[in-house]
């Protein structure tokens, strides 16, 4: 299994580490965090030197009931960082956290590599059609309603057939667009109850029905830490039990904001395999 970043082949039979940076002053963990040039790039060399194979970069914030970002403000804080990055890590994979075909064309053109759409194409009508011209791996996510509205009352009659069938429609349709690379998020925390958020887990491997690549973004989540009545800052031991159970059941990329911790636990996982 084998994504084409800008041309390199990445192997997906072995899992992969995607290194979070947000660059939003309200993130539900890191936010404001990484506010200037020097912090961000001390933060994506740990990253890298830790062992992520990917940098998901996003400029708008995704917690429950965030503020709405304009697309002007979204480019202005993206565009400089994508620049800044490529040039101090040329060989990095940048993937661009956006439900927007306007920031997914400009970051790519400066050298981004995937497109993470927490929308799943339901936020921008155009953006099939522009992964489908810019041709670079495309991250489905799953979301009842919008960041603004998504966690009121998550409703399901069965949460994961449903998640299942959005993603066969989403995936024939990006397909029919010639889109090669489609890899699936199921929304940990996006338009979820905690009990949700776990039926999903516990059934992650249902997943690979679709025969795409599975990212998990379990990181920190509420899920976790008002399960264990602690705070995000808490939620590493969690996180990394969640990482692992998600591996056991399929995840081919952990999407997590401590990439050391995310390494181990493939690691160790991957000593299980015959």
């Amino acid at each position: 299994m084998t994504i084409n970043c800008k041309g390199n082949l990445i192997d997906l039979s072995i899992p992969r580490v995607m290194g979070v940076l947000n660059i939003t002053p309200d993130s539900f963990f890191d936010g404001g965090k990484y506010k200037d040039e020097k912090s961000m790039l001390t933060q994506v060399e740990k990253m890298l030197k830790e062992g992520a194979t990917f940098i998901d970069v996003g400029a708008y914030s995704s917690r429950p009931g965030a503020a709405h970002v304009t697309e002007a403000e979204e480019l202005r804080r993206i565009l400089p960082v994508v620049d800044v990055l490529l040039k101090e890590f040329p060989e990095s994979i940048l993937s661009i956290d956006t439900f927007r075909r306007s920031v997914a064309k400009e970051t790519v053109q400066l050298g981004a590599a995937i497109i993470n759409d927490i929308s799943g194409g339901n936020m921008d009508s155009n953006m099939f059609a522009t992964v489908a011209e810019l041709q670079v791996p495309y991250i489905l996510m799953h979301m009842l309603g919008t960041p603004q509205n998504m966690q009121q009352n998550p409703v399901y009659k069965n949460v994961t057939q449903e998640i299942i069938s959005f993603f066969a429609d989403k995936i024939f349709k990006l397909h029919q667009l010639k889109v090669n690379d489609v890899l699936i998020d199921v929304g940990f925390g996006f338009g979820k109850t905690i009990a949700h958020n776990f039926e999903i887990l516990k059934n992650l491997a249902l997943f690979k029905s679709l025969e795409a690549p599975i990212l998990a973004g379990v990181s920190r989540k509420s899920m976790l830490y008002k399960t264990l009545g602690i705070s995000a800052n808490e939620a590493l031991n969690a996180t990394t039990s969640a990482n692992t159970i998600a591996l056991l059941n399929g995840a081919n990329i952990l999407r997590v904001h401590d990439v050391k911790e995310a390494v181990e636990a493939i690691k160790i996982v991957q000593q299980l395999k015959p």
